[in-house]
Parts: C-alpha cells; sequence; structure tokens
C-alpha cells in the first residue's frame, strides 16, 4: 500500500533577505524557520533543505541496513547513522556522506561494509537522489 507524506512552506520575500517556516504536515511534529542564511552560511537556529534531506537520508539509509542485515540473520542491535549534505551556492548540492556506526553481534567488517554499501546504494531516499555522489563509511563498534 503506497503512502503519501506532506509538509508545506511559507516564504516571505527575496531569496536573500527574506525567511520562511516549513510545516511537516503529515506527522504534526512543527514549523521549523528556514532561510537563505542558514542554507549557505550559518544555521542560527534555522534549517535548510540540506538538513533535511540529511534527516531523510540518515532515516531511510538506517532502515535499510537494518532490514538487510536482518535479512542476513544478523540483525543489529543497534546503528548510529550521519548523512553529511554538501551545499554550494550556485551548484547545488555536490555530495552526500553516510558515516554508520553499528552493533551488530555475529558480523565481521567486510560483511558490514558490504551491507553498508548496499543499503547506502539501494534505500529509496538513495535512489531519489541518484544525480548526486553518495559515499560512505561503516565502522563496527
Amino acid at each position: 500500500m503506497a503512502t503519501t507524506r506532506t509538509a508545506h512552506t511559507v516564504w516571505n520575500g527575496t531569496l536573500q533577505e527574506g525567511a520562511g517556516a516549513v510545516t511537516f504536515d503529515s506527522s504534526g511534529i512543527g514549523e521549523y524557520p528556514v532561510s537563505w542564511a542558514a542554507r549557505a552560511e550559518e544555521p542560527g537556529g534555522r534549517t535548510s533543505p540540506e538538513e533535511l534531506i540529511a534527516a531523510a537520508h540518515s532515516s531511510c539509509f538506517s532502515m535499510a541496513l537494518s532490514n538487510g542485515l536482518t535479512g542476513a540473520g544478523t540483525p543489529p542491535s543497534r546503528l548510529t547513522t550521519k548523512a553529511a549534505v554538501d551545499f554550494q551556492p550556485g551548484t547545488g548540492i555536490t555530495g552526500i556522506h553516510l558515516t554508520v556506526e553499528g552493533e551488530v553481534p555475529g558480523i565481521d567488517q567486510a560483511a558490514f561494509d558490504s551491507a553498508a554499501a548496499d543499503a547506502a546504494q539501494n534505500c529509496p531516499v538513495s535512489q531519489a537522489l541518484k544525480g548526486t555522489t553518495i559515499t560512505h563509511e561503516a565502522t563496527l563498534v
């Protein structure tokens, strides 16, 4: 069964001087301020499209990796994933780097690396972001 999630943004003013707020409609988790400065300079308590992509990618990757490991008979105890989305004004998103630390009983580093590579390439968010370079590193802890 397909699902649809929604969010909306209200923006006021020009790109450089304006600001807005993104609201997570489906979950109701809140409204968060956005601005060009938060995107191209320092966040200053605001979010950006790249931070939202990082959140989506880190959670999607973690779910895909957990599923792959479980399917291989080595379910994880814990996965901690960080997604770093690089943005260059005038160019756009130039890359995404996923870093995962995993507590996975009964697995060696090579198998963990392989499972992480598969998740990095095949999670739905990675598939949606095929137009950028996605790298990863995986460490068993």
